[in-house]
């Protein structure tokens, strides 16, 4: 339930749901970014045992924020790790949140009725320099390196689904903070800074964490990246395209399966991200003061890798035959062959004309 809150008057039914991920009680502390309509949230869970038989001998709450963007909530976990503790420690004391409150209030517009009035809530149509460094500091040794850490190779599956607005669901048992980060991570794959790109296509969402009570918003949705604790997810084949267990990625479209299998092209783009990871983390060695992060070069990585991509589909567009070839397609770092079905997926959902003229080796 809903012990407390500011404004009053804002809509907040489901948030209960979201900001104590289903399994917590399992765990001592966690962390979770979420969704609620146009808002983003950020709430930090604690779990404290207490000699209560009214409350089954544990004391469990969230404390968390809603705010129209992400990118500033992390500013906030730590005031927000130490009120649940507050919390927990002495119950129905709220000066402290009603003084934050009163102190930031201004950024979120109250009141159910105002909702539909907001602006829309766009995810990176192009590169924002100043949004993908913010989540990085809440994360000790940075988000990035984990996410490549624990995917390996598979990271440039899950670029392919996300470069394609595929939805996709991460599951994972708790603690949800971590797995926030890679629903985050997902999200960064698909940057596209060239104009003209994106417009035909829907934004590749970070819904954070969500569970049983979203599902109708779901399954309205053609394009996401979300994260759950409730396994029941994995039977509901008609939410989600892509299904992530784990290191474990899945579809149960046919016609998406052959972008399940790693090629060449993949594995030298892979080689070639922690070539330039080794390069950059040796120059930090030598205390360079213009070296960027990792979070940088990860980002700059894909967007560089999608906008050779599309500046080459743009160009063969413009041409006089209008036709893609195997040496175009080596040209974007593709594999003719191992990328041929991605390839015809990526003309079609961003509506490129173009003819693709590499021999299928399946076929005669």
């Amino acid at each position: 339930m809903v012990e407390w809150c500011l404004p009053q008057d804002i809509d907040l039914e489901g948030v209960e749901f979201k900001s104590m991920a289903s399994g917590s009680h399992k765990i001592q502390s966690d962390f979770i970014y979420f969704r609620k309509g146009p808002f983003f949230g950020l709430a930090c869970f604690a779990n404290m045992p207490v000699e209560s038989e009214l409350e089954r001998g544990a004391r469990m709450k969230s404390v968390g924020i809603l705010s129209p963007s992400y990118t500033l909530l992390y500013r906030y976990m730590h005031f927000l790790e130490n009120q649940v503790r507050h919390q927990l420690e002495t119950p129905g004391h709220y000066s402290h949140l009603a003084a934050f409150y009163e102190d930031k209030k201004g950024v979120l517009h109250a009141g159910p009725g105002r909702g539909g009035s907001l602006p829309p809530v766009y995810w990176l149509p192009s590169i924002h320099r100043y949004m993908y460094p913010e989540m990085k500091i809440t994360h000790p040794a940075g988000c990035m390196s984990q996410f490549i850490k624990f995917f390996g190779e598979q990271i440039l599956i899950l670029w392919k689904f996300a470069l394609l607005r595929k939805r996709i669901l991460i599951f994972s048992p708790p603690p949800v903070g971590v797995v926030c980060y890679r629903v985050y991570c997902c999200c960064c794959l698909a940057n596209v800074s060239l104009p003209g790109i994106g417009g035909a296509i829907p934004e590749s969402k970070p819904f954070f964490y969500v569970n049983v009570a979203d599902i109708e918003s779901l399954e309205v949705e053609v394009s996401y990246v979300a994260c759950t604790t409730e396994k029941i997810f994995e039977e509901k084949r008609e939410l989600y395209d892509v299904y992530v267990d784990n290191q474990n990625v899945k579809t149960h479209h046919g016609h998406l399966q052959p972008l399940l299998r790693i090629n060449s092209a993949d594995r030298e783009k892979y080689r070639r991200l922690n070539e330039q990871r080794q390069m950059l983390l040796y120059s930090q060695e030598l205390e360079d003061d213009y070296t960027p992060c990792e979070e940088d070069l990860f980002v700059l990585f894909f967007l560089e890798q999608n906008n050779r991509i599309f500046q080459t589909l743009l160009e063969v567009s413009a041409s006089q035959d209008k036709t893609l070839t195997a040496e175009h397609a080596r040209g974007m770092g593709l594999d003719p062959q191992g990328d041929r079905s991605f390839l015809m997926d990526l003309l079609e959902a961003y509506g490129i004309d173009v003819m693709l003229v590499i021999d299928n080796p399946c076929c005669p």
